[in-house]
């Protein structure tokens, strides 16, 4: 009995060390992920960053943890470590679109280049940003579809934030003829600036010549409004030019071919 107590003391000790290794870095991990989870809230980081950070930290902790149980187990850690970074890469090559979205998906929440609501241009596409995950983006585009981007992608391509700041300019074009009173549809673009209810009264109004075109002279008319309401200005005064181009007799020059036919007899 004595000898199998010998020979079995060493393997009931280990266990017993094992069990009080595993129950002890279970409720160390376990607080350690609560600090992290508080200390990132309070630094304002978004939920999906908070639990990507949250389980990456899970992760390593408890593979610490199971090299040292491996460790009391007599079992070379530095083979096991070296297993399981082997297995680690061979699972990152097999995944590398997905890790890449995972990555973009972290560094968008992280520095924060738009957030949801906002109306960003990018790749071609246009919306408003309607959720942010982890590996992709979601927008919702002006005709109600939604649009699908990677992540990975989105993080490094140029990117246009529409709706950043609480102001936008509203640029036109007005194409006049080069016989019309030029100080005269300037007052009158004014006039329409300052009839506006949604264009900025704080801000300037620009109005220049921006061009001499082959069939007609350039008209440059910036007005500066609200964010939310620059599609409204940019509708409805553009039709206002219209209409007042008309009332007023001035020509909005068009191109126009004339064909001279010859009846030769």
């Amino acid at each position: 009995m004595y000898e199998i107590w010998q020979i079995a003391a060493p393997i009931v000790w280990s266990l017993v060390e094992v069990v009080a290794v595993f129950l002890i870095g279970t409720k160390l991990i376990k607080l350690v992920i609560e600090i992290l989870k508080k200390a990132t809230e309070r630094a304002g980081l978004e939920k999906g960053v908070i639990s990507f950070l949250s389980s990456m930290a899970r992760i390593a902790l408890y593979g610490i943890l199971v090299v040292i149980i491996a460790g009391i187990f007599g079992i070379p850690t530095a083979s096991f470590v070296a297993v399981i970074g082997s297995c680690g890469l061979a699972v990152g090559l097999a995944l590398q679109g997905s890790l890449q979205n995972f990555a973009g998906g972290v560094l968008i929440l992280l520095m924060k280049p738009f957030v949801v609501g906002d109306y960003i241009s990018a790749k071609g596409l246009e919306g408003t940003v309607y959720s942010i995950d982890i590996c992709y983006t979601k927008l919702k585009t002006p005709d109600n579809k939604i649009v699908v981007l990677p992540n990975g992608t989105l993080s490094n391509a140029d990117l246009v934030n529409v709706s950043k700041e609480p102001v936008r300019r509203v640029d036109f074009t007005v194409p006049v003829s080069y016989s019309d009173d030029y100080e005269g549809i300037k007052s009158m673009l004014a006039g329409l600036a300052a009839s506006s209810e949604l264009v900025l009264k704080d801000r300037p109004v620009d109005i220049f010549i921006s061009d001499f075109a082959n069939d007609s002279v350039s008209v440059g008319f910036r007005v500066w409004c609200a964010t939310e309401h620059y599609w409204d200005v940019k509708f409805d005064l553009q039709e206002k030019i219209k209409k007042s181009m008309d009332e007023k007799g001035y020509t909005i020059p068009f191109r126009q071919v004339d064909v001279l036919i010859k009846n030769e007899k």
